[in-house]
């Protein structure tokens, strides 16, 4: 039996595993009290998908273990993120007929128009995983974002439909359900589990995207109004610039990281030269060469994001700006970059309205995992008002616009 009151989300990237686990804090007004947290290295992974199952199991089993022992509760369940590209969203519209004697709107009906949303061809290797019902229309008349209680004869829905491949699906939960022991209670996106941990209402309402930079792929999710209306997948990470590096300096992929890491700064210009040793590697590198090939790599990222952005409507278009996670958004000055070529505001995000070891996973490599933990617990169900009341006000009607699975 799942214990209702600790939430745990798993984030199963392309270089680590992250968990974290979190419960309801009710002597903070609600919020989300983080209890517990582990991470492992993970080699198992390409760009997001499964290619060694064995070692990803390893990854996932070590940061569980090491979140079960700073908790003290043994993780049942988690809510994981579905990566690569192979998610893709679609739009579609559901129709049904309100039968109703007194024609009153009511739930049942609203999962029925979602439900006949998801009546679409798909090819037989790939399934939904997710629908957000963007706009509902009563007779005709849309614009209208709830519309439990109204008279109607027609409802209709415009929804958002994520889809992914299902063999891929199946591994993971084989994985998960059958080597590991661990129930999955949801999937989603890494960009929209980030968007949960560090996206305020006025971020979602006036225009937002969450680009979610990891290791070998970049999530991105477009909110608008309250709704989810873009999400992506784009196959290139921070691990492309490590690759650079090793490349343009002659390098090992060890030593290009810790380049990466510690001596990137593309706010400066002229830094001259830096000497660097690493076990039996003696190198001597141009820093104002990194800072180019690291700004080369991240104008392209910068160039495929904003076709995203275009085929959404959103290109130079987003009030709210970009809001930048993961471990790519870790690099020094990266979002001065993006402003140039995404022409819009850029910020890091951050964490904010979590107790508990909060500042224990505040750094960007965290958030979507603090985002998972969040969504295994909006979306679970539970009936603690107490906490539904605080959490839901700033984070939308997520229970009406995930799919029930």
């Amino acid at each position: 039996m799942r214990n209702q009151s600790l939430f745990a989300g798993l984030d199963i990237g392309t270089t680590g595993v992250r968990c974290v686990v979190g419960e309801p804090d009710r002597l903070n007004d609600g919020a989300l009290s983080i209890i517990g947290f582990g991470s492992s290295p993970n080699r198992g992974m390409r760009k997001g998908v499964i290619v060694h199952p064995e070692e990803v199991g390893q990854s996932i089993a070590a940061a569980v273990e090491e979140a079960e022992r700073v908790t003290g509760h043994r993780i049942q369940s988690v809510t994981v993120n579905v990566n690569g590209s192979h998610v893709e969203s679609e739009t579609s519209r559901g129709v049904v007929a309100i039968s109703n004697s007194d024609r009153t709107v009511h739930v049942d009906d609203r999962y029925r128009v979602e439900d006949a949303a998801t009546i679409m061809q798909l090819p037989p290797n790939r399934e939904i995983i997710q629908l957000f019902a963007k706009n509902y229309f009563i007779d005709g008349q849309g614009g209208i974002k709830d519309p439990v209680g109204m008279q109607a004869v027609r409802l209709e829905v415009d929804a958002l439909i994520m889809t992914a491949s299902t063999p891929i699906l199946r591994s993971l939960d084989d994985l998960l359900t059958n080597n590991l022991r661990l129930n999955i209670n949801h999937h989603t996106t890494s960009a929209l589990a980030a968007a949960e941990a560090v996206l305020d209402r006025e971020s979602r309402e006036s225009g937002s995207a969450v680009i979610d930079i990891g290791a070998g792929t970049t999530n991105i999710a477009v909110m608008d109004e309250g709704e989810v209306e873009h999400v992506a997948v784009i196959p290139v990470g921070s691990m492309h610039i490590t690759n650079d590096l090793a490349i343009g300096l002659r390098t090992e992929l060890e030593v290009a990281e810790k380049i990466k890491r510690e001596y990137v700064d593309l706010e400066q210009k002229q830094r001259g030269t830096k000497q660097l040793a690493i076990g039996r590697e003696h190198l001597t590198f141009s820093l104002e060469d990194v800072d180019m090939i690291v700004r080369a790599r991240l104008e392209e990222l910068a160039e495929q994001i904003d076709k995203e952005l275009k085929r959404a409507g959103y290109s130079r278009k987003l009030p709210g700006g970009i809001i930048i996670t993961g471990g790519g958004a870790q690099l020094s000055g990266i979002e001065h970059i993006l402003k140039d070529n995404l022409q819009l505001a850029v910020r890091k995000g951050k964490l904010a309205g979590f107790s508990g070891l909060s500042d224990s996973v505040s750094q960007s490599h965290y958030h979507t995992a603090v985002g998972l933990m969040t969504l295994d617990m909006l979306l679970s169900g539970i009936q603690d008002a107490h906490v539904k009341g605080a959490q839901l006000d700033g984070l939308g009607k997520l229970k009406q616009i995930f799919r029930r699975r």
